[in-house]
């Protein structure tokens, strides 16, 4: 493995933080949960004294997804909630996930020896995919969130929502008009609270903020933060230069084009906002009593009647193994992710009936849809040396690391490098006609499917980075510029499977990119159009010195597609950390489907299945918004 930089940083911020005073949850720069748990039960699913209990909603996850339902079905105090995750509070193991730049290691490499090396070690599910033949047999770790926030205690914190072409395409697949935009806009605002830009900021890194919407109730504090990165302003005029425009915004139903992009971030504390502080939050603030969280608790089964009702959750302790059910007068809800939303599924008797009866499983549904249909968007990395600040210029300056936390410390509110999550400025676009020559008549066809708001590719613009296997970064400090593409239109399909009945033994996960000539051509397209990007004239004078990964003695100028393309496949892809769509919303006749628009299981009376899972097309990036959005949409009753 390569020197990693950045990654090395996030090792040392982790162990200098969590020994400091201030990585105290009661610091300003933390979250005050101690002081709130009075108002809400939390209860240890390792203790031994747990009982079983009964409640109108038992929720399977207490993620980005289970904890937004579990606020809206509190919320009117007539219904008893309780919410299962195998995780804590992130905020136990320090600051790293709170302070926005440090949470961005977590998600640096997919080499499974980052499971050991990174910083929220513990806070992740330690899992690794089958062998991918893309990448000729080598198996990858792909991080998910194992705590109270879910990955939203973890990931970039982008916060963008789908244009309308895609809500028209969501509401066709599943045959319910009250997924098209007009109709759902509504539930996007009442999720967000927006703090538009201040004077704080760069005036070249700000646009004007009647380009906004104005959201001020819901529990997600979104906002632009104090601290812009330099790189930005520079790549923006690569961007226009080269024919991408401005975009006016990325919330409101239209995305293509470049900006600086909102977060889900505190504007006042400057840091990360995540399920757990928002909406669990907002639930301890008001006192809920009728929501109690099981922390440390793994899901084992879903109970189903002889109707074929879900009626409780077996459960166990997650390090103790203490077993308790907890029953559901109402309703189970299951969001438990991506990936294990479709294994506890299978292991409760709902999936292919081949797959249970391999497991001595009892069928309950026989689904063939669960498990299938896996979806992310595969990536790459290009990086050179810059002469502005970037987060790699703080590896290894333990100098520059403390001078970088006294001005997030002794500001308010925090200002510096610390207070951005590195990856403020993002672009969406169809790549222009002179890229697309070698395209085939297949590759045109499976473009052709999508609505033209829809981007086929994303730029993210970074200061650290992301999510590939390898990355060559000199050993001192450097100020590295990564430039992170993103293939929006995904035509490869992948699966999940169990290995065994039991909720503790890993899913097998395949994500499968890279398996189609389309996405094969639209890669290497999207990588001769990065490299041009790099030889703009505007963005010349901010580079220094030649091309570091790939760097031109890995891929010469001249390259032909077929070298581009097996460098990617060999030492620098991999996936952005989206994993949808395995247990897919569709009408009844699809026989992949798994829910109903409704999000309720084919086949049995309940459950219903949230997060991420639910999709059907792929998604078209950073899903947040629309997960959140969604997720209050079912709790609200207008569709649970």
């Amino acid at each position: 493995m390569l020197e990693m930089a950045a990654a090395e940083l996030g090792k040392y911020a982790a162990r200098h933080i969590r020994r400091s005073a201030w990585s105290s949850p009661t610091c300003r720069c933390g979250v005050d949960f101690r002081l709130r748990r009075g108002r809400l039960a939390i209860i240890d699913g390792n203790i031994k004294s747990t009982k079983s209990a009964k409640y109108d909603y038992i929720i399977v996850g207490g993620g980005t997804g289970g904890l937004a339902v579990a606020h809206r079905l509190a919320e009117d105090g007539r219904n008893s909630v309780a919410v299962i995750e195998a995780g804590g509070f992130y905020q136990e193991s320090g600051n790293f996930s709170v302070i926005p730049a440090y949470g961005e290691a977590a998600f640096t490499s997919i080499s499974p020896d980052a499971i050991n090396e990174s910083p929220e070690r513990d806070l992740t599910w330690p899992f690794v995919t089958v062998p991918q033949a893309s990448a000729g047999g080598a198996q990858f770790r792909y991080a998910r969130g194992k705590t109270l926030g879910g990955t939203s205690a973890l990931h970039s914190q982008n916060y963008q929502r789908p244009p309308v072409g895609y809500h028209k395409v969501w509401a066709e697949q599943v045959g319910d008009a009250s997924y098209e935009w007009s109709n759902m806009f509504r539930f996007y605002q009442k999720s967000t609270n927006l703090t538009q830009i201040t004077d704080l900021r760069a005036k070249n890194a700000s646009f004007p903020p009647n380009n906004l919407v104005g959201e001020t109730t819901g529990p997600i504090q979104i906002s632009y933060g104090t601290w812009a990165t330099p790189i930005a302003s520079w790549i923006q005029r690569a961007f226009r230069e080269l024919g991408v425009a401005d975009a006016p915004s990325q919330i409101n139903g239209a995305i293509l084009g470049a900006q600086y992009n909102p977060v889900t971030q505190n504007y006042d504390t400057q840091t990360r906002e995540s399920s757990q502080t928002s909406y669990l939050d907002a639930s301890f603030n008001h006192g809920r009593t009728n929501l109690k969280v099981y922390k440390h608790s793994l899901a084992q089964k879903v109970i189903f009647n002889s109707k074929k009702e879900a009626v409780g959750v077996a459960v166990q302790g997650f390090e103790s193994g203490h077993p308790f059910v907890l029953s559901a007068d109402k309703e189970v809800i299951v969001s438990a992710g991506a990936f294990q939303s479709p294994q506890l599924l299978m292991v409760s008797g709902v999936g292919p009936k081949a797959t249970l009866q391999k497991h001595n499983i009892p069928v309950v549904a026989d689904r063939p849809g669960v498990g299938r249909n896996l979806q992310d968007h595969t990536i790459f990395n290009v990086a050179q040396e810059v002469n502005v600040q970037t987060y790699t210029g703080l590896a290894g300056d333990r100098a520059a690391i403390d001078l970088a936390e006294k001005e997030y410390k002794n500001n308010s509110p925090p200002r510096g490098i610390l207070a951005s999550q590195l990856g403020d400025f993002l672009a969406w676009e169809n790549l222009p006609a002179k890229y697309r020559t070698a395209f085939t008549a297949q590759t045109k066809a499976d473009l052709a499917q999508y609505p033209a708001d829809w981007p086929e590719v994303e730029y993210i613009v970074a200061s650290a980075p992301f999510g590939a296997a390898e990355f060559s970064t000199p050993k001192d400090p450097k100020n590295i510029f990564y430039f992170t593409p993103c293939l929006n239109r995904p035509q490869s399909r992948g699966n999940i499977a169990i290995s065994s009945s039991n909720m503790r033994d890993q899913p097998l996960i395949n994500p499968n990119l890279l398996s189609t000539k389309t996405d094969e051509q639209v890669l290497v397209a999207t990588f001769r159009r990065t490299r041009d990007f790099f030889n703009a004239k505007s963005f010349k004078p901010v580079l220094i010195g030649e091309e570091l990964l790939p760097g031109k003695e890995n891929v010469p100028l001249d390259a032909t597609d077929e070298e581009i393309l097996t460098y990617l496949k060999a030492s620098n892809s991999g996936w952005s950390w989206h994993a949808s769509c395995t247990c897919k919303m569709g009408r009844r006749d699809d026989p992949m489907a798994v829910v109903d628009s409704e999000a309720r299981v084919y086949g049995s009376g309940t459950p219903s299945i949230c997060r991420l899972c639910v999709g059907g097309k792929g998604l078209g990036r950073h899903f947040e918004g629309k997960m959140r959005r969604l997720r209050g949409f079912l709790g609200t009753g207008s569709k649970v």
